[in-house]
C-alpha cells in the first residue's frame, strides 16, 4: 500500500511541476510539459516492479506511436482558443486527437503496427 501511495505522490508532483513551470514561463512550461516525464516514471515503475523487459520495451514502443496523433491538437489549439475560448478549444482538441488516432491507427495497420 505504501508503494502505491508513493507512486501517486511522485506522479502528482510531476503534474504540479509542469503546471507551476507553465505559470511562471510559457517556454519553460512548454519545455517541461514536452519532456516524457510520465513515460519515464512509468518505465521506472515497471522496472522497479520487476516487469519483463519485453513489457517495458513495448510500453516505450507504443508510446512513440501514440505521441504522433496528439501533435495536430497542439498545432490547432492556439488557433481554436483565440476564436472559440478555452472549453470549446479543448473539446475540439480532444476530438482532433481521437480522429487523428483513429486515422493514424488505420494507416499504421497497413504496415503491420496495430495500435487499436
Amino acid at each position: 500500500m505504501l508503494w502505491i501511495v508513493l507512486k501517486y505522490l511522485i506522479t502528482a508532483a510531476v503534474v504540479v511541476l509542469v503546471s507551476e513551470a507553465a505559470a511562471r514561463s510559457d517556454r519553460l512550461g512548454g519545455l517541461v510539459a514536452s519532456l516524457p516525464l510520465v513515460t519515464v516514471l512509468t518505465l521506472i515503475w515497471l522496472h522497479v516492479e520487476h516487469q519483463p523487459e519485453e513489457k517495458i520495451a513495448n510500453h516505450a514502443w507504443y508510446t512513440l506511436w501514440y505521441v504522433v496523433p496528439t501533435l495536430p491538437m497542439f498545432a490547432a489549439f492556439p488557433w481554436l482558443l483565440a476564436r472559440f475560448g478555452f472549453w470549446p478549444a479543448l473539446g475540439a482538441g480532444v476530438a482532433i486527437t481521437v480522429a487523428s488516432l483513429l486515422l493514424f491507427a488505420l494507416l499504421l495497420k497497413r504496415f503491420g503496427i496495430h495500435l487499436l
